[in-house]
């Protein structure tokens, strides 16, 4: 006898059983629930900012002169800010990478901080400072660059403005200190004639009864 030839299965029926097995797969609830390998907790973030209010708030690209090489290099391009402390009312500036936000530039306005238009653009201001970015106070010369005149000269006169006000604080605090150091001397003159006049009187009591006693023995 001849061998039967294998009967060959039609892709139809087998696409219909697995769609079947698939569909029961569906519908069988276990009930087991997964729990997560890792529990994450929410952790608060602190920007060394929160005792901080915002004067100012813009985008820039910031430079650093470097004096071994004799040139500009680039510090990065994000968000500078100029931020006036709630108790002590000093104001610094602060300015992050976009991406990163590694600290570029972080050092206090001084009443010395002078800003000085960049030669050749209207767009760029530069000044000293002692900054403190890279976690050592150190004597810093900065450029840096707006995307526009009016931002550039927004910045450079809030700058000067907060300068110009610390000068003032220091003429008044100097008045301040010279009318003390008056009213003091004007006291301790006060007191010593005083002592004088005490001094005074004593010595002439005491003559006075040196005189009665000298008269009183005559007698």
């Amino acid at each position: 006898m001849a061998d039967k030839e294998p009967v060959a299965e039609r892709p139809e029926a087998a696409e219909e059983d697995v769609s079947a097995a698939a569909a029961a797969g569906e519908e069988e609830d276990t009930g087991a629930q997964v729990a997560p390998i890792v529990r994450l907790e929410e952790v608060a973030v602190t920007t060394g900012e929160e005792d901080e209010d915002v004067l100012l708030d813009m985008k820039a690209k910031l430079y650093r002169f470097d004096k071994d090489g004799n040139q500009w290099k680039e510090r990065g391009t994000g968000t500078v800010k100029l931020l006036k402390h709630k108790e002590n009312g000093k104001v610094r500036l602060v300015m992050r990478q976009a991406k990163t936000l590694k600290i570029c530039a972080n050092h206090l306005v001084v009443s010395t901080t002078k800003m000085q238009e960049h030669a050749g653009s209207d767009k760029s201001c530069v000044w000293h400072a002692a900054d403190f970015a890279d976690g050592e106070l150190k004597e810093e010369m900065f450029a840096i660059r707006f995307g526009s005149v009016e931002n550039c000269k927004k910045f450079k006169d809030l700058v000067e403005e907060i300068a110009e006000s610390l000068i003032k604080n220091k003429d008044k605090e100097s008045e301040d200190g010279l009318s003390t150091a008056g009213l003091l001397e004007k006291l301790t003159v006060s007191e010593s004639k005083s002592e004088e006049s005490a001094k005074a009187e004593s010595t002439e009591s005491g003559k006075e009864t040196e005189t009665k006693a000298e008269a009183t023995t005559s007698e």
